[in-house]
């Protein structure tokens, strides 16, 4: 089976890897902006830029003999280029889906939370129902209109309403969308870090030095996945052939007093939404951090998510705990960890610790 991976260099490609690796039967080609140095492993990587028409020959090469594509490629960085943003992630949407329908290979989408509209509750409880469930959790039917106040989130929706056009041009083409949480990993310390706090924080310090308070709002409650078992359900996608939307995130919810425990705060005074959204807007403007506002209204608005059908279609179970592996990121936060390829490279100089220009990163 030959695998066809966008963006296989970033967070959840790495993961990717590392699991169709241990697939005797799978030939996986990386397609990336930045191939990294061979390594004697067992992809073959490819150079293109989906943001460029010139990805088109590219794409439709590779997938002439593919079985599947799985697309992880999108750029969160330059937050203050939205054209930049689009042409990658919208337009690179539907060079692969385009190129993908017309070959006839299934494609995997890495969707994300960040598709849906806001949720019901503006504080949800967190507490498991009897199906193991959170209580306030919604399904694949929840609307993908996204949060308005997020480029991240408009960009999502665009990348899905490309695939709803494709679908509705070709209707044999075959599409999953896997709808993830926050992906995490340890290995994805430096390059969070470098996307979204840039030169803010000591990042050496994360998770290693107790901080007296910590003010967060009530409505930081969101959930996870590691990244490894978001390979994992990629991987019974491809094997299954399985088409449509799959909710994936690991129990159980994490809130704010989860956040404070694994940054190691003693004390977390409730924050209005408004307070952090406006310290986000002032450091982004001054260009003390990377990270737009629209950030903050994603934590503190994306609704909480089942993952029941994944379970249920995929005999998917996600192996690791949200706490965990919201504690292995902030260990290798700290330890400033990554990987070989150029969008994990581990934090070393003063220079790796700013957010590029541009680059890949795949995510939740």
């Amino acid at each position: 089976m030959k695998v066809l991976v966008t963006g296989a260099s970033g967070n959840l490609g790495t993961a990717l890897r590392r699991r169709l690796a241990r697939e005797d039967d799978v030939e996986v080609v990386g397609l990336v902006r930045r191939p990294p140095e061979p390594s004697g492993g067992r992809v073959r990587w490819v150079g293109a830029d989906l943001a460029s028409p010139a990805s088109v020959p590219v794409l439709e090469r590779e997938m002439a003999d593919a079985d599947s594509v799985v697309h992880l490629a999108w750029l969160l960085q330059p937050s203050r280029d939205e054209a930049a943003l689009r042409a990658a992630n919208v337009d690179g949407t539907r060079r692969v889906a385009t190129a993908a329908a017309a070959a006839g290979v299934h494609l995997v989408h890495a969707s994300s939370v960040g598709a849906y509209a806001p949720r019901a509750t503006p504080v949800p409880d967190g507490a498991a129902g009897p199906d193991g469930q959170p209580r306030d959790a919604v399904g694949e039917d929840w609307p993908t209109t996204g949060v308005p106040t997020s480029l991240y989130s408009r960009q999502k929706v665009a990348a899905e309403r490309v695939l709803d056009e494709v679908q509705r041009a070709v209707p044999g083409a075959r599409v999953a969308r896997l709808r993830p949480g926050l992906v995490l990993q340890g290995d994805a310390g430096s390059e969070i870090g470098r996307y979204f706090l840039g030169g803010l924080l000591p990042l050496s310090l994360v998770g290693r030095v107790t901080l007296p308070v910590l003010p967060l709002p009530e409505e930081v409650v969101f959930q996870v996945v590691h990244a490894d078992d978001v390979a994992e359900a990629v991987l019974r996608v491809l094997r299954t052939g399985a088409q449509g939307p799959f909710n994936l995130v690991a129990p159980p919810v994490v809130d704010r007093m989860d956040v404070a425990a694994a940054v190691r705060a003693q004390r977390v005074p409730r924050l209005p939404a408004r307070a952090l959204r406006a310290l986000a807007t002032a450091t982004w403007r001054a260009r003390l951090q990377p990270t737009e506002a629209g950030w903050v209204d994603l934590l503190t608005q994306v609704p909480l998510l089942s993952s029941a059908l994944a379970r249920a279609e995929l005999g998917w179970e996600p192996a690791v705990r949200a706490q965990d592996a919201l504690t292995e990121l902030v260990d290798g936060l700290g330890r400033g960890r990554g990987a070989s390829t150029p969008p994990l490279r581990p934090r070393g100089a003063l220079r790796d610790r700013r957010p590029p220009s541009a680059g890949p990163a795949d995510q939740g």
